[in-house]
């Protein structure tokens, strides 16, 4: 048989720990100090554990015995906590007219005020109908209105454009 295959992922142990000396810390946390690899990995499985490289780009990398199965599970159980807790990032898009009215202007508002606490972006679409986009200045003067309205909350993260018949603009959360 020839040399182990290293292990693909995980940290690597026993016999995959390519430095000549480490330094050990044994199961209770003690620091045993600097030795070499074949002696710890000997000293670990005489108390039935695995010598394992928890920093390796420290010099000398630092070892401890551990044992490799239970080393993995409470890594990946870390990892799978970390992902869930993680939120992510959505843009919502609030859509409307340039000649909308006050009580609609308002709901709309109470949505983007939502959408931000929640902690996502806000792509606010004015579309121009017909004649409508003759009067620009109208949902340009809408836009600067919502930008004002939610000044304290959000910040303008792309300013108002043109795109064709309608005109965008993105707020993020502050």
């Amino acid at each position: 048989m020839g040399a182990p295959t290293v292990p693909l992922n995980g940290p690597r142990y026993n016999e995959f720990i390519q430095s000549p000396r480490v330094r050990v810390i044994d199961g209770d946390g003690e620091n045993l100090g600097v030795m070499y690899t074949r002696e710890a990995i000997e000293q670990a499985q005489e108390v039935g554990l695995d010598l394992v490289e928890v920093s390796p780009n420290a010099d000398p990398p630092v070892a401890k015995f551990l044992d490799v199965g239970k080393f993995k599970y409470e890594a990946q159980k870390k990892a799978n906590q970390a992902r869930k807790t993680q939120k992510t990032q959505e843009i919502k898009e609030i859509k409307m007219r340039p000649n909308i009215d006050d009580h609609d202007y308002e709901v709309k508002m109470r949505s983007i005020h939502k959408f931000i606490e929640e902690g996502d972006k806000v792509k606010v679409t004015l579309r121009f109908r017909g004649r409508e986009l003759s009067h620009g200045q109208l949902g340009m003067i809408l836009l600067q209105r919502v930008q004002a309205d939610t000044a304290e909350t959000a910040k303008v993260e792309a300013h108002p454009r043109m795109e064709g018949r309608q005109m965008l603009m993105v707020l993020s959360p502050k």
